[in-house]
């Protein structure tokens, strides 16, 4: 086996993000958390990631204090991830990591957009106005909305969306680079063609030609940064109205995914379909690895639940109407 050549603390998370990305995975977020071990390491003159030990993992992970159990536990996975990564290679005798990951506390409900409350999202978001940076400012936001409602996009996935991938004839786009790095065909239907085929015409109309341009774009050369499109969501909440029922908590860009995901679940109810049985091609579409990622968006409100109990009483019914033997 051909070891990689580190030795310090920085050059053995260069060589854990790049064996990562390697295998297809993106690490955004876990480069950054790592980046802070390496300024912590260069602070304290730690020359070798084997100078680690768990007293100075713990003082590095004090250094670092963070407000929630989910923030935290996204730092320690991300230490465990790199010093397994050693382990493994030889790098280290053992994880200097001792420390527990924290008990999350109950989750609140995601807030569920409505088909009413989505529409009037998008008309204000298309009501938007242009600025001097941004020109087509309010058809750009409502069309990343709008896919991210009714194809249940992540934010990041609707605004790295390209011309050429836009297929509006077959009905297809083409979603590449989602989370875990997989693209995937996303069919959608003539309603989604014609708002992403008007889009192309006014990028089209703007000067841009070639395949790779991007679909939603303000200078014309970069696309629109997922966290400018969620800032833009956040701006436009107030002037929703929306009622957040206790419990639940306040609506998110993300929280147009959320919404996708239970609204097919309930379409299939009404419709008289096996949810369960369809669960594989709904999690292939929002682009999971398995359905036990899909369930996490599956969130049960009271019209689930009233289809749900419907069917069931109906099942109940005819069992005790067959005849016994």
């Amino acid at each position: 086996m051909n070891e990689p050549d580190v030795h310090s603390v920085e050059q053995a998370v260069e060589a854990f993000l790049a064996h990562k990305r390697g295998i297809g995975r993106k690490f955004v977020s876990e480069e950054h958390e790592l980046s802070l071990l390496v300024a912590f390491a260069d602070g304290h003159a730690i020359a070798r990631l084997a100078e680690l030990t768990p007293t100075l993992v713990e003082e590095f992970l004090a250094s670092r204090p963070r407000s929630t159990p989910r923030s935290f536990n996204n730092l320690l996975s991300a230490l465990a991830g790199l010093f397994d990564w050693a382990v493994s290679h030889e790098l280290l005798e053992g994880s200097p990591l001792r420390v527990a990951r924290r008990r999350a506390t109950s989750r609140r409900v995601p807030f569920l957009f409505g088909i009413e409350e989505a529409r009037h999202l998008l008309d204000v978001a298309g009501a938007l106005l242009d600025n001097p940076r941004a020109r087509d400012r309010g058809p750009t936001y409502r069309s990343i909305f709008a896919l991210s409602y009714g194809l249940g996009l992540r934010a990041g996935e609707v605004c790295g969306l390209r011309l050429g991938d836009v297929d509006v004839d077959s009905q297809l786009l083409v979603v590449r680079g989602g989370k875990f790095g997989k693209s995937r065909l996303v069919p959608h239907g003539p309603r989604v063609a014609a708002l992403v085929g008007e889009q192309v015409a006014r990028r089209r109309a703007a000067g841009a030609g070639a395949s790779d341009a991007p679909l939603f774009s303000f200078d014309g050369t970069r696309p629109v940064h997922p966290g400018t499109a969620s800032q833009t969501f956040h701006h436009l909440v107030p002037v929703l109205g929306l009622v957040v029922p206790a419990g639940v908590a306040p609506p998110t860009l993300h929280s147009l995914r959320h919404s996708f995901a239970v609204g097919c679940l309930l379409r299939w109810y009404r419709e008289g379909l096996d949810p369960g049985s369809r669960l594989h091609q709904l999690s292939t579409f929002m682009g999971h690895v398995d359905p036990v990622s899909t369930a996490v968006y599956l969130t049960i409100t009271p019209e689930l639940f009233a289809e749900a109990n419907q069917r069931y009483e109906a099942f109940a019914q005819a069992a005790l109407l067959e005849p016994r033997p």
